[in-house]
């Protein structure tokens, strides 16, 4: 009997190597932030979405969809969390963030640029977060009194996060028109 080999080969674009290195900065911030000790559980800078958000700005909604769900997968494994609870948290909240961003960015840049955005955003994060928590994790309402306090770190960290983007941006780089890609 003699073993066939089969050749697989797939063609790799220069989009999605651009991707694979958004996607890689994503994760390396996705992990560096897990070795930051927080105050209470679920409030994190988000310091990837800085990531997202120039993907989305310069590349397109498409191209962001991906480098967050790699960044969400890749994250989890490299940190020992796939398909435990904060993988489904960070899921839920990246879903929502997305829908949101989808939204968004079709809104006129003169008024909504990059902080707006990233400020929708962290807020739409912490919003599926706190959802799924109360539908699996935490089966009463209690949970909903830990709002304030991760709706005033959307806030904060929302207005950070999209300054830093708006700083990542202001190089010149073109950006996508809304609706494009």
């Amino acid at each position: 009997m003699t073993a066939s080999t089969t050749e697989l080969s797939l063609r790799v674009s220069a989009d999605d190597r651009r991707i694979a290195r958004y996607a890689a900065a994503a994760i390396a911030l996705t992990v560096a932030e897990a070795a930051i000790p927080s105050p209470l559980p679920g409030v994190k800078p988000g310091l990837a979405n800085i990531v997202i958000l120039i993907v989305l700005l310069r590349h397109g909604w498409r191209e962001a969809v991906w480098v967050s769900l790699l960044r969400v997968v890749a994250g989890s494994l490299a940190i020992g969390q796939f398909l435990a609870p904060g993988f489904f948290l960070s899921l839920a909240g990246t879903v929502c963030s997305l829908a949101v961003l989808a939204a968004a960015s079709r809104l006129p840049r003169a008024w909504f640029g990059p902080v707006s955005q990233s400020i929708c955003a962290a807020f739409a994060h912490i919003g599926g977060q706190v959802l799924l928590a109360r539908l699996w994790l935490v089966p009463h309402d209690g949970v909903f009194y830990l709002v304030p306090v991760f709706a005033a770190s959307a806030l904060l960290f929302g207005v950070v996060n999209g300054l830093a983007a708006a700083r990542f941006l202001a190089d010149g780089t073109p950006s996508v028109s809304p609706g494009s890609k």
